[in-house]
Protein backbone atom coordinates (compact mmCIF):
# COMPACT_ATOMS: atom_id res chain seq x y z
CA UNK A 1 0.00 0.00 0.00
CA UNK A 2 2.77 2.54 0.74
CA UNK A 3 3.88 2.43 -2.99
CA UNK A 4 0.10 3.23 -3.99
CA UNK A 5 0.68 6.29 -1.42
CA UNK A 6 3.95 7.07 -2.94
CA UNK A 7 2.30 7.26 -6.63
CA UNK A 8 -0.62 9.10 -5.67
CA UNK A 9 1.78 11.30 -3.96
CA UNK A 10 4.01 11.90 -7.11
CA UNK A 11 0.22 12.68 -8.52
CA UNK A 12 -0.39 15.62 -6.14
CA UNK A 13 3.56 16.87 -6.90
CA UNK A 14 2.39 17.66 -10.44
CA UNK A 15 -1.16 19.06 -9.60
CA UNK A 16 0.51 21.85 -7.79
CA UNK A 17 2.48 23.84 -10.41
CA UNK A 18 -0.16 23.46 -12.72
CA UNK A 19 -2.50 24.98 -10.00
CA UNK A 20 -0.03 28.02 -9.70
CA UNK A 21 0.67 28.56 -13.70
CA UNK A 22 -3.25 28.83 -13.94
CA UNK A 23 -4.05 30.57 -10.79
CA UNK A 24 -1.94 33.76 -11.54
CA UNK A 25 -2.99 35.50 -15.14
CA UNK A 26 -1.97 38.68 -16.05
CA UNK A 27 -6.13 39.14 -15.21
CA UNK A 28 -4.94 38.46 -11.58
CA UNK A 29 -5.49 35.67 -9.48
CA UNK A 30 -7.61 32.81 -9.96
CA UNK A 31 -8.66 31.45 -6.37
CA UNK A 32 -10.05 28.11 -7.70
CA UNK A 33 -6.65 27.20 -9.21
CA UNK A 34 -4.49 28.66 -6.01
CA UNK A 35 -6.48 26.61 -3.84
CA UNK A 36 -6.31 23.73 -5.81
CA UNK A 37 -3.12 24.10 -5.74
CA UNK A 38 -3.01 23.97 -2.03
CA UNK A 39 -4.75 21.53 -1.57
CA UNK A 40 -2.43 19.00 -3.78
CA UNK A 41 0.61 20.43 -2.12
CA UNK A 42 -1.44 19.48 1.37
CA UNK A 43 -2.14 16.06 -0.02
CA UNK A 44 1.27 15.18 -1.41
CA UNK A 45 3.16 16.04 1.54
CA UNK A 46 0.28 13.74 3.58
CA UNK A 47 0.80 10.93 1.49
CA UNK A 48 4.00 11.22 1.10
CA UNK A 49 4.12 11.33 5.04
CA UNK A 50 2.06 7.46 4.67
CA UNK A 51 4.35 6.06 2.07
CA UNK A 52 7.57 6.93 4.49
CA UNK A 53 6.17 4.61 7.22
CA UNK A 54 7.62 1.67 4.66
CA UNK A 55 9.48 2.94 1.96
CA UNK A 56 13.49 4.22 3.18
CA UNK A 57 12.78 7.79 2.84
CA UNK A 58 15.88 8.53 0.58
CA UNK A 59 14.03 6.41 -2.25
CA UNK A 60 10.60 7.88 -1.17
CA UNK A 61 11.36 11.82 -1.59
CA UNK A 62 13.68 10.87 -4.86
CA UNK A 63 10.61 8.99 -6.24
CA UNK A 64 8.47 11.48 -4.95
CA UNK A 65 9.75 14.49 -6.93
CA UNK A 66 10.92 12.60 -9.52
CA UNK A 67 7.49 11.37 -10.74
CA UNK A 68 6.51 15.56 -9.83
CA UNK A 69 9.24 16.71 -11.99
CA UNK A 70 8.76 14.13 -14.90
CA UNK A 71 4.86 14.93 -14.54
CA UNK A 72 4.97 18.47 -14.59
CA UNK A 73 7.84 18.18 -17.52
CA UNK A 74 5.04 16.03 -19.59
CA UNK A 75 2.05 18.44 -18.91
CA UNK A 76 3.98 21.38 -20.05
CA UNK A 77 4.86 20.36 -23.11
CA UNK A 78 1.76 19.55 -23.99
CA UNK A 79 -0.54 21.40 -22.20
CA UNK A 80 1.70 24.87 -22.03
CA UNK A 81 3.81 24.89 -24.95
CA UNK A 82 6.74 24.33 -22.94
CA UNK A 83 10.10 23.89 -25.45
CA UNK A 84 10.37 19.93 -26.19
CA UNK A 85 14.06 19.24 -27.73
CA UNK A 86 15.78 15.91 -27.49
CA UNK A 87 18.30 17.62 -24.74
CA UNK A 88 15.31 17.99 -22.85
CA UNK A 89 13.80 14.47 -22.90
CA UNK A 90 17.13 12.78 -22.87
CA UNK A 91 17.24 14.75 -19.30
CA UNK A 92 14.03 13.77 -18.22
CA UNK A 93 14.74 10.11 -19.06
CA UNK A 94 17.91 10.08 -16.67
CA UNK A 95 15.78 11.11 -14.28
CA UNK A 96 13.22 8.34 -14.59
CA UNK A 97 16.50 5.79 -15.14
CA UNK A 98 17.57 7.03 -11.50
CA UNK A 99 14.13 6.79 -9.95
CA UNK A 100 14.27 3.33 -11.49
CA UNK A 101 17.42 2.30 -10.24
CA UNK A 102 16.74 3.62 -6.91
CA UNK A 103 13.82 1.20 -6.54
CA UNK A 104 15.75 -1.69 -8.10
CA UNK A 105 18.67 -1.00 -5.32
Amino acid sequence: MAWVFLLLAGCCEIGWPIGLKLGWTPQGIRWLWIVFAVACITASGALLLLAQREIPMGTAYAVWTGIGAVGAFLVGVWAFGDPASTIRFASVGLIVLGIVGLKMG
